[in-house]
């Protein structure tokens, strides 16, 4: 298994779980080539995961997306990565007994840093497209439930999180997104 080691560098966070994985990526007069998933990999840095469903949207730019999650028992993690183009990936902690609660991670995504995002569990995700026609793609360990969905309000002014950005495109829905003050966690 010394092979493993060399597949990616692993980057953890101040919020427990939370882990960034660069892939080594082989380049020649072809193109490149790189393992964006090893199961073997991820096993020994995360945990045991079984993923079931991948999913996979495309935004212009300053489409901002999140913040979303779902409520257990249909929780999921995800393991996010931008195929084309970059993003801002944004994870905030909504795990009660967290000593972390209500802080989070911004991450930069992107086609040529090849990086992939993980997200467990009792996160709140969200990402802003930086690039037309951005390309964004994500494993979850468990199947999309319509009422087990929930959303924490993007520009919420307890989370500070900044996006960088005045006036982004967001769906209604997300605009009507609860407030994190007012947001009783089941995690």
């Amino acid at each position: 298994m010394a092979i493993l080691e060399k597949v990616m560098e692993v980057k953890k966070f101040h919020i427990e779980g939370l882990a960034e994985f660069k892939p080594r990526v082989f380049n020649d007069d072809r193109g490149y080539f790189f393992e964006s998933f090893n199961l073997a990999f991820f096993n020994k840095n995360i945990s045991d995961l079984k993923f079931v469903q991948d999913n996979q949207s495309m935004s212009k730019k300053g489409v901002l997306r999140g913040l979303h999650f779902q409520k257990p028992p249909f929780e999921q993690g995800k393991l996010v990565r931008v195929i084309t183009g970059s993003a801002l990936d944004v994870a905030v902690d909504i795990r009660k007994a967290s000593p972390t609660y209500g802080q989070h991670v911004s991450v930069i995504l992107s086609s040529e840093a090849n990086n992939v995002f993980w997200i467990p569990p009792g996160f709140a995700h969200g990402f802003l497209s930086l690039e037309d026609q951005t390309i964004f793609s994500y494993k979850c360990t468990n199947f999309y439930d319509f009422e087990s969905e929930d959303a924490l309000k993007w520009n919420d002014k307890d989370l500070k999180i900044d996006w960088g950005v005045i006036d982004p495109i967001v769906s209604e829905k997300d605009q009507e997104a609860q407030e994190f003050e007012n947001y009783s966690s089941p995690f």
